[in-house]
């Protein structure tokens, strides 16, 4: 979210050191913004410049440039709320610029604005009754969802994630070690948001759980596997979705896979081209999805059904079916490799 009051922190090449100091206290935004005659940002003043350059003999008259930074942090127009967010938690600022290709300043970016969403009410189903066989022997006493990353469980910081974009109301489905799990999270109220869950009698599939909601949702609904870390915008999500008027979208991910060897062409016991470990990408499934309503009544309790199924169907009877790309960072932390990555990205990303 942009910050309504920019404006107001914004200064000119000629400002003082007073200036400046009211551009922050009139825009409240605890920075200003320092331009020059095109509108190109020169540099930015915070409250702590001004006092090290008061510190250091300088006067409220004194040009605001003396105590700017010329190196600074921007954002493009078009980044998404959470590659904004992950920048200013990795290099700890509260602030960032937004600039157009040729430096001139559109907006700012604040911490305040980006983790003060606002509330939604889509529901968000949580995918934890797996058995989670290929990272045994980590799983034969704890779930997988459970598993800790840097001291928190998986599907804690997948909890985490949505709370951040103002979704609280949340179902788990689970089956394997559900005790472990419900125990864990209970109602949810410890986290301040609303947690139920779908209990699993047998395994139902990456969709046949959601057969078992008490009622049905009148937004459109997410589903999301509980062994994935990623940072996906959500809300950016919704909109495609909305935008595309898809019965249900699937987040997908360019994956490429290297043939180790010389690929060659014949035509007629004749070479027409010879290719050197070539690259052949496609489109793998995120595990992440959004199902309008009408999909989720139509989903019968306690029936096995998977998502490519459910997709399956809805293609089959022309139902528009969307493909959300994603390009932010995702894992699907289910082998022992993947979960040893999770680890070591861990504090890049969610720290």
């Amino acid at each position: 979210m942009e910050e309504k009051n920019w404006h107001k922190a914004v200064i000119t090449l000629s400002a003082t050191v007073m200036d400046a100091v009211h551009s922050l206290t009139s825009s409240m935004l605890q920075i200003a913004l320092v331009v020059d005659d095109k509108g190109r940002l020169q540099g930015v003043i915070t409250d702590g410049d001004i006092r090290r350059g008061l510190l250091a003999g300088k006067g409220l008259d004194s040009p605001a440039a003396e105590v700017m930074h010329a190196s600074f942090v921007a954002a493009k127009p078009d980044m998404s709320d959470s590659s904004v967010l992950a920048i200013m938690r990795q290099r700890e600022i509260r602030q960032m610029p937004v600039l157009l290709e040729d430096g001139c300043l559109v907006g700012v970016r604040t911490l305040f604005g980006l983790t003060m969403p606002r509330s939604r009410d889509n529901w968000v189903i949580l995918m934890a009754g797996g058995l989670g066989s290929r990272l045994r022997p980590l799983t034969e006493n704890c779930p997988k969802p459970l598993l800790p990353l840097r001291g928190r469980p998986i599907l804690e910081t997948i909890i985490s994630q949505f709370m951040d974009f103002g979704f609280s109301k949340f179902f788990i489905s689970v089956n394997y070690m559900a005790e472990m799990i419900e125990d864990y999270f209970g109602d949810g109220s410890s986290l301040g948001v609303e947690i139920k869950y779908l209990r699993e009698k047998e395994q139902l599939g990456t969709a046949g759980a959601i057969g078992l909601l008490p009622e049905k949702p009148k937004e459109p609904i997410f589903v999301m596997n509980g062994d994935l870390l990623t940072r996906v915008d959500f809300p950016h999500m919704l909109s495609f979705h909305q935008e595309q008027e898809a019965k249900a979208t699937m987040a997908v991910r360019n994956y490429g896979v290297q043939v180790p060897y010389g690929v060659v062409q014949v035509d007629n016991n004749y070479i027409v081209e010879i290719e050197e470990k070539p690259v052949s990408n496609h489109f793998i499934n995120a595990g992440i999805y959004i199902l309008e309503p009408e999909v989720v009544a139509d989903i019968v309790p306690d029936e096995y059904l998977d998502m490519p199924m459910l997709f399956s169907r809805l293609m089959g009877l022309d139902q528009p079916a969307a493909a959300f790309p994603v390009h932010e960072y995702w894992i699907d932390v289910g082998r022992m490799e993947d979960f040893e990555k999770a680890e070591c990205d861990y504090g890049i990303h969610f720290l």
